[in-house]
């Protein structure tokens, strides 16, 4: 999983170091020489990760980062912090400004691009909803019940097999108004993991294996959005740096500094409250307003305004956007030939087709009667051809069974594909080519698909 990273150091040759090293993984890599530079870089070309030096001439690395956490432009973004600066106090005062990660020079190569992998992970599903919810206006400053979720105590369950040790940190969090466990007592009064917020997960002297737990944790649908923080011995960098592969939100070196280990925990609650409350605008705000209510797909309204987005972005990327329009066939004659209540259920099957048949990153639209439109985001024409085949395919495979009179009605389905490669142009003329491969799938014949020339 790749990301676009901001690289900001004083330094040329630290600065030129990092983007060969990041560029080797495939990363997309932007350069900023100074505080006041990385700010501006920050709020106009959006990263995916800021990695931030510390020590700069002017405004130093805690500074900054205390300025993009404090705009509501740049809050979201993951920022690690680079220094030869080893105290403890250093690592606390970036955590404390609002640093995501802390990690210490020469930065080891396989940490480095474990912590940007987890950080990326994290970014892509707060990306995505981020984006939803913009089609909110109203919504861009957090409300009164969203500052509680916040603010309110962390539910925490401490995983040690040293229970003397799992209860010296559950101590240590519940002197700083969490509510934490371990988890002898959480089984004694039944865990309920979508309670929990975060779990303190010690590596070492694990008789089982810590990082299998972490990957089942991982796997269970109420896990999703809880933080899960991987204690270890600095021998065992490697392992714990794997764990952040399998889905461990962070890493932290024992002997536990629990002034450290209150900060990191603090950071993670934090962002994962931040997920929450995406989640929930999407779920139930925006339902009101952008979705479609026989079909369950997004309206016409949210459609224009979450293509729009794509097409800026495509502008800044130069990664293609492409649309799919499709058209029921004949639909017409089964409201004529069945009546409007089974051209309903058509519709309502058709749709639960559509979305069970496209990826989880785009986009199934209905602005209006008959018509469907997908935006496939960062897709070229050859593949976005693919994937409307695919749905084609999945609509004329089966007839759809209308159960108020127990009718089967075949159904078939026209598309048009269209693409925008980065290019000036209007959303109007992006969605008017597709409509005209649309139209030339109908001309030769129907059921099928057409994709126009870029």
């Amino acid at each position: 999983m790749t990301a676009r990273v901001l690289v900001v150091d004083d330094i040329e040759a630290n600065r030129r170091l990092v983007q060969a090293k990041l560029e080797a993984k495939y990363y997309t890599v932007m350069l900023s020489h100074s505080g006041e530079h990385a700010i501006s870089a920050a709020i106009h070309q959006q990263p995916d990760i800021i990695l931030l030096d510390v020590m700069m001439p002017g405004m130093d690395g805690y500074e900054v980062c205390r300025q993009l956490k404090s705009n509501i432009s740049t809050r979201h973004i993951p920022i690690v912090m680079l220094t030869a600066l080893t105290d403890r106090d250093d690592r606390l005062r970036g955590l404390e400004a609002g640093a995501d990660d802390f990690l210490s020079k020469p930065v080891d190569d396989f940490a480095l691009f474990a912590r940007l992998e987890a950080l990326s992970r994290y970014n892509a599903v707060a990306d995505e909803l981020r984006t939803r919810e913009a089609a909110n206006p109203h919504t861009a400053n957090f409300t009164e019940g969203e500052l509680v979720t916040l603010s309110k105590p962390a539910s925490i369950l401490v995983v040690d097999q040293n229970n003397a040790e799992a209860r010296r940190v559950a101590s240590a969090l519940q002197a700083v108004g969490n509510q934490a466990e371990t988890w002898i007592d959480a089984q004694k009064s039944g865990i309920k993991f979508k309670e929990i917020d975060l779990i303190v997960l010690a590596l070492s002297g694990q008789r089982h294996d810590a990082l299998k737990l972490c990957a089942q944790l991982r796997s269970l649908r109420e896990a999703r959005d809880f933080a899960i923080i991987v204690t270890c011995d600095e021998k065992d960098h490697q392992r714990a740096a794997e764990g952040l592969r399998i889905g461990a939100s962070d890493i932290i070196q024992t002997p536990l500094d629990l002034q450290e280990l209150q900060a990191r925990v603090a950071t993670q609650v934090r962002r994962k409250r931040y997920i929450q409350i995406l989640r929930k605008r999407v779920d139930t705000g925006l339902e009101l307003s952008v979705i479609d209510q026989l079909t369950g797909l997004y309206n016409r309204r949210y459609m224009l305004e979450r293509l729009q987005l794509w097409m800026q972005r495509s502008a800044l990327d130069g990664k293609p956007v492409s649309v799919v329009a499709f058209d029921i066939d004949h639909f017409k004659r089964v409201n004529d030939e069945h009546g409007h209540e089974a051209g309903d259920l058509v519709l309502q099957e058709f749709s639960e087709r559509l979305r069970t048949n496209i990826r989880p990153k785009d986009i199934a639209c209905r602005p209006g009667g008959e018509e469907f439109l997908v935006i496939m985001p960062e897709t070229p024409g050859d593949l976005a051809y693919i994937g409307a085949e695919r749905i084609r395919h999945a609509i004329a495979a089966e007839p759809f069974l209308v159960e108020r009179n127990n009718e089967e009605i075949r159904v078939t389905v026209s598309a048009g594909v269209a693409t925008h490669y980065g290019e000036d142009a209007l959303l109007a003329d992006l969605l008017h080519r597709a409509d005209q491969a649309l139209y030339k799938a109908k001309e030769n014949g129907r059921n099928r698909i057409e994709k126009l020339a870029a």
